[in-house]
């Protein structure tokens, strides 16, 4: 996927697309984790979405039991920036949320994060236009819950 290859929930490493059953013109292949987790199945011609995301199109010769796909996610720099949806580096998904204003605008800095919790959604603060609507569900897919004063 050309927009966004890799998801949220993402972890570096190694994933292996292997083929588990022939068809002519299709087939399906199992995708597995860095750690050796099974992700899910794919047929051929669908879009796979859990933790990366793309889709196994049919070619010119039919795929082969074991045919296979490795699919390597760089570690990142560890470097976080505010949450924005109009990103497409990787800020656009939350991580997390900052124990403290931190600024980074000069020069690298440490700071503590929060990767769960619950939180009062109006004293955050986002990236670009976004505002706590537009990551709500996102912040609890990740175990990161917001709450209103009063």
């Amino acid at each position: 996927d050309g927009s966004t290859p890799v998801l949220a929930n993402a972890i570096a490493g190694v994933y292996k697309v292997v083929c588990i059953a022939t068809a002519t013109d299709g087939g399906t292949f199992r995708v597995t984790g860095p750690r050796g987790n099974v992700l899910g199945d794919i047929a051929v011609g669908a879009t796979f979405a859990n933790q990366i995301k793309f889709a196994i199109a049919d070619g010119a010769t039919d795929f082969v039991l074991g045919d296979t796909f490795n699919v390597t996610i760089a570690a990142g720099s560890g470097k976080m920036k505010a949450v924005d949806s109009t990103a497409l580096d990787g800020s656009q998904y939350p991580y997390g949320v900052l124990a403290e204003d931190v600024d980074a605008t000069s020069a690298d800095k440490v700071g503590v994060v929060y990767l769960t919790g619950e939180f009062v959604g109006s004293k955050l603060t986002f990236g670009g236009t976004d505002t706590v609507t537009t990551h709500t569900d996102a912040l609890r897919a990740i175990s990161i819950f917001l709450k209103s004063i009063g």
